[in-house]
């Protein structure tokens, strides 16, 4: 957050430069003091002087101290009218216990004995000069040297000896080495002990950063020691405040001890360089202020707000925010509460970007060498909300606490928080989206970039995901906003509708829907019920794929495995490069892949009528479980234990999972020993192959263009070709139909006449 710490630092210092203005009320508190003394001066004038004098001296003590001395060069008494003229008069006062050394002089001052003014008929000027070591020394002893008094000077100062109030109208200035300053008109009045600066009060500070401070009027009250300054303002080359009201509270030394500004507190700085500005507001400022005008704290409140401006606004709200600082008046800290707010927004015009804000019930923001924010903390039970925008849904990040970062140019970088969190995610309005995606971690890391806004969230530990019925679970989840995926890793874990899937990593990508795994997928469809009518996949045992990867699109129960892929139920086996699998309709599409074929294992019967494995090899696999219908394509091959059959293309129909074959009593006694070794399979019922299709067994050879075998007669049936058989023993057989009965070696042969079978035997000579 680019907020310029220096400029901040510096308004808070600047306003310890108020304590310029505590000057004038020394002056008129010590103006107070020789009020007392000139009281008695117009009496013992009139009494005892008639004429000039030289050299006139009259002082005052009080319990073996002078209190004040006045002296001037002449006194005249005129008789007419009872006026006395002092010139060269310098008064000069020592406090009850000589712990002072103001001098006020001028030319000449004038007494009218009627009214009981005296006023100054030239410019007056003031020295404060503290002598704290005074009263260790003997009466009236000046300081050693004077360290940089406070010099005040004004005209047509009255005052009156009956009332002790004292006033003018005229421009009343005053100057230390940081600053100097001015009004115009000024009043005291001596019974309530109040100095009010009546208009026009300026004060100009100097220094590496020169600014100046103006108000509408000013009052300065000795009980208790304040001073109230209307309508402030300050300003320098890169920043300005104001409020309605500043009251400066000093020490018994006149130092300033506590600023309070209320009413529209307002400070405004930019960074010319980096065209950044920051503008804060608040209801109420107080500020600390130790020794050498050190600001220790400060305090805003009320409606507090910030908001920064430039290549990354920023904006931040609280109810109070306390500010640490360390030497230098730098801010070291920042201890910000009631409902604190810090938000991003995103700028006009870019799409996409999310406006992210942090709220909490309290934040700590630490600044690194008083120049920017390096770190900040929430306290409380706090929140991040990610505003929803066209393309993506609001996001809401909730845990234990956060910590956020920033760069070198205070803008923010990183967040991380913890522990229990949980992250909500809402649909885009208008998506077909339904449900909230919820995801819970034991910490979080969202990374920001000037200009785009969050780039990450990280969660690890105990990651779990869920978005209606699925559900995730992984060490580690990374979600990019961008492209709106969210990576697994560690142990990632997807489960869905009776889906349960393991992988290396996992992704999910929430606009498209689609979920990718890679690595050792491993994939258990569960909570299937069993299929009366079904064939290879009709049990109600969990079906099981392994593959390389595997993607889902939006389909839970639908995904395609890719890379060695393979699925089984039971003893029913598919491998394959690719297998698409839809579980509510039991289907299956598989895909070989350069010399990768597909391959099947089902259950059919030797020669011998004894049940045993099949394994059916291809290019192309389509099988739906309620038409037990297995079509294979692209040079198929079929391979038994005594029996090998290739085609083009081939139809497999399975016996129903329900249906068992009914075995001859001669088989039944051997299918019972053999049951073991085929127990899962599902069954062979008939065979439907076309093109090339070529039938090898020990001894024999068939061949045709159209093969349909049944299994219940173990019965091969060849059409087109026309039709073949060769065996080592019969020779070569053709005929329009070939029939062959492998359990008793049986071939039936029929032709017509146009084709007549044809039997050519070999003789062995």
């Amino acid at each position: 957050m680019p907020i310029s710490i220096p400029r901040l630092r510096r308004w808070f210092g600047g306003g310890a430069i108020f304590v310029c203005v505590a000057v004038l009320g020394t002056f008129f508190y010590l103006k107070h003091r020789v009020t007392n003394a000139l009281k008695q001066v117009p009496g013992k004038i009139g009494v005892e002087i008639q004429q000039s004098a030289q050299g006139f001296t009259i002082s005052k003590s009080d319990q073996g101290r002078t209190l004040f001395k006045l002296q001037a060069s002449k006194a005249i008494q005129f008789k007419q009218g009872g006026r006395v003229d002092l010139h060269d008069v310098t008064i000069t006062l020592y406090g009850r216990d000589s712990s002072r050394f103001d001098q006020i002089y001028g030319q000449t001052f004038e007494y009218d004995q009627p009214s009981g003014n005296v006023t100054s008929t030239g410019e007056v000027s003031i020295d404060l000069q503290a002598n704290p070591q005074g009263i260790l020394h003997p009466d009236q002893t000046p300081p050693k040297e004077l360290k940089n008094p406070l010099h005040l000077t004004t005209t047509g100062l009255v005052f009156n000896q009956k009332t002790g109030d004292a006033w003018t109208s005229e421009r009343v200035n005053f100057r230390v080495p940081q600053a100097s300053g001015s009004a115009v008109g000024a009043r005291y009045v001596a019974n309530d002990g109040v100095l009010t600066l009546q208009s026009q009060v300026q004060i100009a500070v100097n220094g590496q950063s020169p600014s100046t401070i103006t108000g509408d009027r000013a009052v300065v009250q000795k009980a208790p020691r304040e001073i109230l300054l209307w309508h402030a303002h300050a300003q320098s080359a890169t920043q300005q405040g104001q409020a309605e009201q500043v009251t400066l509270f000093l020490k018994d030394d006149n130092t300033l001890e506590r600023v309070l500004a209320g009413g529209n507190v307002q400070v405004d700085s930019k960074n010319k360089d980096k065209g950044a500005s920051t503008h804060i507001l608040a209801d109420k400022l107080e500020m600390q202020v130790g020794i050498r005008h050190a600001v220790q704290n400060a305090m805003l409140s009320g409606a507090v707000q910030l908001r920064s401006e430039g290549a990354q606004p920023m904006q931040a709200q609280a109810g109070r925010a306390e500010l640490k600082f360390a030497g230098h008046n730098r801010v070291s800290k920042i201890h910000a509460e009631q409902q604190v707010s810090l938000l991003q927004p995103a700028k006009p015009g870019d799409k996409g970007v999310q406006e992210v804000q942090v709220t909490a019930p309290a934040m700590d923001f630490f600044v690194g060498g008083g120049q920017r924010l390096s770190r900040a903390e929430t306290i409380g039970a706090p929140q991040i909300v990610l505003a929803a925008n066209e393309k993506q849904g609001e996001t809401r990040v909730t845990a234990d606490k956060f910590t956020s970062t920033f760069d070198s140019a205070g803008q923010l970088a990183q967040v991380r928080g913890g522990a229990n969190v949980r992250v909500v995610s809402k649909p885009v309005a208008g998506s077909k989206e339904l449900t909230d995606r919820v995801t819970t971690s034991d910490t979080i890391t969202a990374q920001f970039q000037p200009g785009v806004g969050i780039t990450s969230l990280i969660q690890a530990g105990h990651f779990t995901y869920t978005a209606g019925t699925q559900r995730a679970f992984a060490d580690q989840g990374s979600y990019k906003p961008a492209d709106q995926t969210t990576d697994l890793t560690g142990s990632p874990r997807i489960v869905d509708a009776g889906m349960e899937t393991t992988a290396r990593s996992v992704r999910l990508n929430r606009a498209s829907g689609v979920g990718m795994a890679t690595g050792d997928v491993k994939t258990s469809y569960s909570d299937l019920k069993a299929q009366t009518n079904g064939a290879l996949l009709a049990s109600s045992d969990p079906v099981h794929v392994t593959s390389h990867s595997m993607t889902a699109h939006n389909n839970p129960t639908k995904a395609t495995y890719t890379g060695n892929a393979r699925l089984w139920q039971n003893a029913n086996v598919i491998e394959a490069p690719s297998i698409q699998f839809q579980k509510d309709e039991r289907t299956v599409v598989a895909d070989s892949k350069g010399d990768q074929k597909v391959s099947t294992v089902l259950v059919g019967t030797d020669k011998n009528g004894k049940a045993t494995p099949v394994s059916v090899t291809s290019t192309h696999l389509v099988y739906r479980d309620a038409d037990r219908k297995a079509q294979f394509e692209g040079g198929v091959t079929v391979r038994g234990a005594d029996l090998t059959i290739t085609s083009n293309q081939m139809d497999v129909f399975m016996q129903p999972s329900a249906v068992s074959p009914q075995p001859s009593a001669e088989d039944q006694k051997a299918q019972t020993n053999e049951r073991s070794s085929a127990e899962g399979f599902s069954k062979l019922e008939k065979i439907i192959a076309s093109g090339s299709v070529v039938i090898n067994e020990p001894n024999r050879r068939a061949s045709g263009d159209q093969l349909t075998y049944t299994a219940s007669d173990d019965k091969f049936v060849l059409t087109g070709g026309p039709p073949s058989i060769f065996d080592a023993e019969h020779g070569k057989i053709t005929g329009v139909s070939l029939t062959l009965y492998r359990r008793d070696d049986r071939v039936v042969v029929e032709g017509n006449s146009s084709s007549p079978a044809i039997t050519q035997t070999r003789v062995v000579r």
